[in-house]
């Protein structure tokens, strides 16, 4: 790794003062992504602003139907809450599903959506919700959040405070996780909402990042099954593809997982 500064912030406002004053400097949250990448030396940040001891951006609220999780919540903290897990247990559950104990204990709802990583599992999570992406300039949705691989619509200077969604009447989490890493070679989650309208999000097989997929959206608002998506279609052209799976693979891995989504949710 190069040379940096580190800098913890107990404010979001310090947060972003300290970063006007750097000369290339970076928000770190749980580091997950930033600092393997800075070990590899594919990143040089002159300063580091750590964000990850601010109060005011750590905890998991219920009130009511409306969920709102800090964005330096853990993983682990989603995981392990038995609040969160009453009213919308797939939460909890693809958080648990994120690596391994150390990765979940470090790592952070908000760094994970801010790096949009494709094979992360929350920006499936965030599209299939409906969720709002709240920040220290403005709210913003997750359909217009997520830009492309490793692309948000965050401005530089702009810091994710928290995230918020309404509990859907049924939601799943289904992925298909790579052997070493746990990262989701593909992850899906379904979620339908009292009104009866179907969200379908898809991560880690898109070759422009997490998307929807409104061919299941609609056949799933019909009928609530896995059968319900046998005759939908998954273009592999719009897959990834890599030395772990095929576009054609993934495409296979999107139908499959989506049933099982279907079928564990509740």
């Amino acid at each position: 790794m190069y040379e940096t500064k580190y800098h913890k912030a107990s404010s979001a406002d310090e947060a972003a003062r300290l970063l006007a004053a750097a000369e290339d400097g970076k928000f770190l949250s749980g580091g997950q992504t930033l600092l393997p990448t800075m070990k590899q030396r594919l990143a040089a940040p002159t300063d580091l602003v750590d964000l990850s001891q601010i109060d005011a951006m750590k905890g998991i609220t219920i009130d009511g139907k409306k969920i709102t999780i800090g964005a330096v919540t853990t993983h682990a903290e989603v995981a392990s809450s038995s609040e969160l897990r009453d009213v919308c247990h797939s939460i909890c559950d693809l958080a648990g599903m994120i690596g391994d104990p150390h990765v979940r204990n470090m790592g952070t709802i908000g760094g994970s959506i801010a790096n949009n990583d494709p094979a992360a599992d929350y920006p499936a999570a965030m599209m299939s919700l409906n969720a709002e992406i709240m920040t220290t300039k403005r709210t913003i949705a997750a359909d217009d959040f997520f830009v492309d691989l490793f692309e948000t619509a965050l401005e530089d200077d702009e810091i994710i405070t928290a995230i918020s969604y309404t509990v859907p009447s049924k939601c799943g989490y289904a992925k298909f996780p790579h052997p070493a890493s746990r990262y989701a070679m593909t992850g899906v989650f379904v979620s339908k909402n009292v009104d009866g309208t179907v969200r379908v999000g898809v991560t880690g097989a898109g070759a422009s990042g997490v998307f929807r997929h409104e061919g299941m959206e609609s056949a799933l608002a019909g009928t609530w099954t896995a059968d319900a998506l046998k005759d939908c279609t998954v273009d592999a052209n719009a897959m990834l593809s890599d030395i772990h799976a095929d576009g054609a693979y993934r495409a296979n891995l999107v139908k499959v997982l989506a049933g099982r989504a279907v079928a564990s949710s509740c």
